[in-house]
């Protein structure tokens, strides 16, 4: 399974991006799936729903299956975060696996960066990422530079640096 990461600063677009992206690279043939880091707390349960009394009654994971999905939740409780190493190791394998935050750990990634967040760029300190895709040119830019506003250029470079390329023939 490939894996490319999609970093940058809270308010850069990057949910916007996965979410032009993904149906491009589907488009392709591919099967795609994305992990997104939160910094805060959330929750998909709600209060009143089974689901959400088994947890609060101590179980360590509920499993909860319809005909069209189904969703495993995990409660940590004490225990640390888990690595991304060991989420990776959870995932049904596919052809690409899109990760969205996750800035510190070690995989390809593409930083989104916009001028106007007022943020420096994150790749003169994270030797990981290996182009920056922005709304404006950046001309000290040691790495390729992709245009934020060209999703399908940004497919075709995510498909070309993880070897997917093979997907993109005769388009």
């Amino acid at each position: 399974m490939k894996v490319m990461g999609i970093v940058g600063w809270s308010g850069s677009g990057k949910t916007s991006l996965v979410v032009q992206v993904l149906p491009l690279l589907r488009g392709y043939g591919l099967k795609v799936s994305t992990m997104k880091h939160a910094h805060h707390r959330f929750d998909v349960d709600k209060p009143g729903k089974d689901s959400f009394r088994h947890r609060e009654a101590g179980a360590s994971e509920v499993l909860v299956v319809t005909s069209s999905r189904w969703v495993l939740m995990h409660e940590s409780r004490e225990e640390p975060e888990p690595s991304i190493k060991s989420l990776i190791e959870r995932m049904t394998p596919v052809d690409l696996l899109l990760i969205e935050g996750f800035k510190t750990h070690h995989h390809p990634k593409l930083e989104i960066h916009r001028t106007s967040e007022g943020k420096p760029l994150l790749c003169p300190d994270d030797p990981e990422i290996v182009a920056v895709a922005s709304d404006v040119p950046l001309p000290d830019l040691q790495l390729p530079r992709l245009d934020l506003n060209n999703p399908v250029a940004i497919a075709k470079f995510i498909l070309s640096h993880t070897g997917l390329n093979h997907f993109d023939q005769g388009r």
